[in-house]
């Protein structure tokens, strides 16, 4: 897949239970802010499926947020893939 550059600020999800919000914006740098219910438990293994994502789609500039209320990886990888898609070009 081609590199993609996060050129607008983008979001994709909710905060309903069981989901994430994603924010992402441009940056100089890579940066990845989680805020999880879950993270003592889970938080190294939602940053892995998003740093996964952020490496298929060749993103190594940005500022990642993220809001979790308990998604499972394929709600993480869905919510950060159209993130990256929104912001892009």
């Amino acid at each position: 897949m081609e590199k993609r550059e996060i050129v607008r600020p983008a979001r994709a999800g909710s905060v309903e239970s069981n989901d994430l919000l994603v924010i992402i914006s441009p940056a100089d740098d890579l940066s990845i802010d989680i805020s999880s219910e879950v993270s003592l438990q889970y938080g190294d293994d939602i940053k892995k499926v998003i740093e996964e994502t952020l490496k298929k789609f060749g993103v190594e500039k940005a500022q990642i947020k993220i809001e979790d209320k308990g998604a499972l990886d394929f709600t993480i990888r869905a919510r950060v893939e159209a993130a990256i898609l929104r912001g892009s070009k």
